[in-house]
């Protein structure tokens, strides 16, 4: 398990989980905005979440910690 990160740049519009929810490989993580298009962020395994970095809103950079897989 680990942190998942932004893999390209845009704004957090939905955050579709919270510390302590179990996810699914793929489950959406966060919905974001880039280049006028919503992008979800799947989970690429499944885990819990015991950190979430981000909040609507947020602009992230690629590379930034969108939540942390325990």
């Amino acid at each position: 398990m680990g942190q998942i990160r932004a893999e390209m740049a845009g704004k957090v519009i939905q955050v579709c989980v919270q510390e302590g929810d179990s996810v699914s490989e793929d489950q959406d993580l966060i919905i974001l905005e880039s280049m006028k298009m919503q992008i979800p962020v799947g989970s690429p395994e499944e885990g819990t979440v015991s950190k979430v970095h981000v909040a609507p809103d947020q602009f992230l950079n690629e590379g930034d910690p969108i939540v942390d897989l325990a």
